[in-house]
């Protein structure tokens, strides 16, 4: 049977399993993701064992060490994923809540209602977990998932699948792509009668190539390009503490900032101080003319002689310095490498957000109240922050509970995306008898 044979019934079975479970109120559902729960627990044994046999693939293939680490499935990662499936299950039911009500002149009332997108096909890279997480947020929802993990987890993926089946979850309602054929993913995303919605999880060209094959909307963001503007009026010391947190605490992850932008009111002063913090973090920075100028003449001078690499201003302390490109400003490192430009005032960061950010987030920090309302009304972003790190930019630090993932479109989800963002609404209206005149 060749792929498209596989993967339209595939779907089509899916579709089934939605309408079976928009069915369920609250409480059916919560019971079965509880038993979702205590299924993945009683299947550790498997699921490790499946995880073992991606692993040694992952090694034969020559996966890096962090990639292996991310695949990795131990007793307290299992543990951890079962514990975050009872969380959702705690979370509130967004399925027929009432979002806004009124009543017309002749009498009608008409409620705005919401309901299941129906099915989402989700693709992801590397990290099994992403299976649990994703199938019970659709679940909660009321939604039936498709789940199309990386090649290097197909067996973890699976075994947590299967374990995630049981009794009293509509047949299908929870489908693990079997195959790790690529073309498999090419045919789902052509059925656009069966499936409502796709969101990939991944590195941008991932997601790219998701957008531009798929007849069905994709919820997406491809990097995730997140700035700092540190203004005139800011406290010091809590900007060199955002900042640090917002490059430092975790870098390869997409709401880490890639920019740092200084008032030039300021720099001369900031600057060498958060180069002092960067150095001890060994953050590499890729500076502006005027970041070079004023870094470039502090601190230990840069290396001299034949091996000296002309490109490299001298740091501050151990700080490596570079001049940055036109491409740095448009990068995302997700690594301890941080672009760094002085700007006139608060204008000259927007414009410079505006036309090298990725609408993911971005950050002012400011003791100036009316900066920070100019700053938080003209950045165009899913998440804009005033005196706080962009790694905050998370459903659950928002108190979602968990999210599915984070969007920088703006239809019909933007930012970070939990339960009700797995929704769509309808209209319900009551009359009686009412005609149109």
């Amino acid at each position: 049977m060749d792929l498209k044979q596989q993967m339209r019934p595939l779907a089509a079975r899916a579709r089934d399993a939605s309408r079976a479970l928009a069915k369920l109120d609250t409480d059916a559902k919560n019971i079965c993701l509880r038993a979702m729960a205590d299924g993945i627990e009683k299947s550790t044994g498997k699921i490790k064992a499946a995880n073992v046999r991606d692993l040694e693939a992952g090694q034969k293939a020559g996966l890096s060490s962090a990639m292996l680490d991310r695949l990795t499935l131990t007793d307290a990662r299992i543990t951890e994923m079962a514990k975050g499936v009872r969380e959702v299950a705690a979370l509130p039911d967004p399925v027929g809540t009432v979002i806004s009500e009124w009543t017309r002149p002749n009498g009608i009332r008409i409620q705005k209602v919401r309901v299941p997108l129906g099915v989402i096909l989700i693709i992801y890279e590397s990290r099994p977990n992403v299976t649990a997480d994703a199938a019970c947020l659709c679940f909660k929802s009321g939604n039936a998932t498709i789940l199309r993990g990386g090649s290097e987890a197909i067996h973890s993926n699976l075994a947590i699948a299967a374990a995630m089946s049981v009794p009293g979850v509509p047949a299908n309602s929870i489908t693990a792509v079997p195959t790790t054929d690529r073309a498999a993913i090419d045919e789902l995303l052509k059925l656009d009668e069966f499936i409502n919605l796709c969101i990939p999880r991944g590195g941008e060209g991932l997601i790219r190539a998701v957008a531009e094959k798929s007849r069905i909307p994709v919820i997406k963001h491809y990097k995730g390009v997140c700035h700092v503007y540190v203004d005139r009026d800011a406290d010091f010391e809590m900007a060199e503490k955002i900042v640090i947190n917002a490059k430092c605490q975790r870098p390869g992850v997409c709401n880490a900032i890639e920019t740092l932008l200084v008032d030039e009111k300021i720099a001369s002063t900031f600057l060498p101080r958060i180069g002092r913090a960067f150095a001890e973090r060994k953050v590499e920075l890729r500076g502006d003319e005027r970041t070079l100028g004023i870094l470039g003449g502090r601190g230990i001078p840069a290396p001299t002689g034949p091996g000296r690499d002309k490109n490299v201003a001298p740091t501050t302390g151990n700080l490596t310095v570079k001049p940055a490109t036109e491409d740095d400003w448009y990068a995302e490192y997700l690594d301890l490498i941080l672009a760094v430009r002085v700007v006139p005032g608060v204008d000259a960061a927007i414009e410079h957000i505006t036309k090298y950010g990725s609408a993911h987030s971005d950050a002012i920090v400011t003791g100036n109240k009316a900066t920070a309302e100019k700053f938080l009304r003209e950045v165009d972003s899913s998440s804009v922050f005033w005196n706080a790190s962009t790694r905050l930019a998370d459903g659950n630090q928002y108190g979602f509970g968990a999210e599915i993932g984070i969007s920088t479109d703006k239809l019909h989800a933007r930012g970070p995306m939990g339960l009700e963002e797995l929704t769509s609404y309808k209209f319900v209206v009551t009359g009686r008898g009412q005609l149109r005149e």
